[in-house]
């Protein structure tokens, strides 16, 4: 119970940090704006270039399909590095839905404009997560030594250019809303 608390400590600080630095970040020369994490392979030759750096993600609530005693209040933080073509890598810390510290690494695709509405987008993103530990470790599949393979689709709802509205489907276990600030 005590990493629980230390991750949402860190989860606060992080966005905190974020919130408040990424102005400061975005005006100076060689920062951490200009840090590039996703490997050169991700970024499509000759792709439309991104609007944006970096997300970053927060997800107060999710609504699991079903009503499980066990179930426990998620909390996420992510962040979201882009490059060419609308693909991204990033890194999301959380809670899964059984009070566990856990992590989600992955590289994905973002697909803007969907059904003609320019502030409507997809995502999917594919990675590894760790973090369902002991009794739950069978409450995702192909989970070995606490790591499993995911995919992750979202919707998400472009309200001004910094900030939009996400649902991210978790597969048969539910839906995270999540909102992410772009800089």
């Amino acid at each position: 119970m005590l990493f629980v608390h230390n991750l949402r400590a860190v989860l606060l600080s992080v966005v905190f940090a974020a919130t408040l630095g990424a102005a400061s970040v975005q005006a100076a020369d060689h920062s951490l704006y200009d840090w590039q994490p996703c490997p050169d392979s991700l970024a499509v030759q000759g792709g439309q270039q991104p609007t944006k750096k970096w997300d970053l993600t927060i997800s107060p609530y999710t609504h699991h399909w079903t009503n499980n005693p066990e179930h426990k209040q998620v909390m996420l933080g992510a962040l979201d590095s882009h490059v060419s073509g609308g693909r991204f890598c990033g890194l999301a810390l959380f809670t899964n839905s059984f009070g566990q510290g856990s992590a989600y690494a992955y590289v994905g695709q973002q697909w803007d404009g969907l059904l003609g509405n320019p502030k409507l987008f997809t995502k999917v993103s594919a990675g590894f997560l760790y973090g369902y530990r002991g009794e739950y470790k069978d409450k995702i599949p192909f989970n070995q030594m606490g790591i499993a393979p995911a995919i992750i689709p979202s919707l998400g709802y472009t309200i001004t250019p910094k900030d939009s509205a996400q649902v991210f489907v978790l597969g048969n276990a539910g839906l995270l809303f999540a909102y992410a600030r772009s800089f």
